[in-house]
């Protein structure tokens, strides 16, 4: 059973940064395929970035491309997400997960497995 925790979101200004973290423990970390979704209030779950096994495939939803970057250490079992230049818009609960999806299906919800409680990132105007 794979277990997920993200950390490192929190209130930031408008133009600022936060880089969350995900560390993942059982399983074997290096067999999924790692995504971060985002959720706002009363809004379905949003699809940002996901990152394949070896680390050298990233796909990101095309309203972060160049703002966000994910990376992983398999070293470390754990995922980043580096959110540069934040706009209130990006404030939302943000989850790490795990998956093993198809390269058609990464953007999808219903492919990962497993889910992080997730960590708010709030961005004031």
């Amino acid at each position: 059973q794979v277990q997920l925790a993200e950390s490192g979101g929190g209130l930031v200004q408008a133009g600022g940064s936060l880089r969350l973290s995900c560390v993942a423990s059982g399983g074997s970390f290096r067999s999924y395929v790692h995504a971060w979704f985002l959720q706002a209030p009363g809004k379905e779950r949003e699809f940002v970035s996901a990152i394949r096994r070896s680390g050298g495939n990233k796909y990101y939803t095309d309203s972060v491309q160049g703002q966000f970057t994910i990376s992983r250490d398999n070293a470390k079992s754990t995922i980043y997400l580096q959110m540069n230049n934040l706009e209130p818009e990006d404030t939302a609960v943000y989850y790490c997960s795990a998956g093993r999806p198809i390269l058609s299906a990464i953007r999808d919800p219903q492919m990962y497995y497993y889910w992080g409680p997730g960590t708010q990132v709030t961005v004031s105007s």
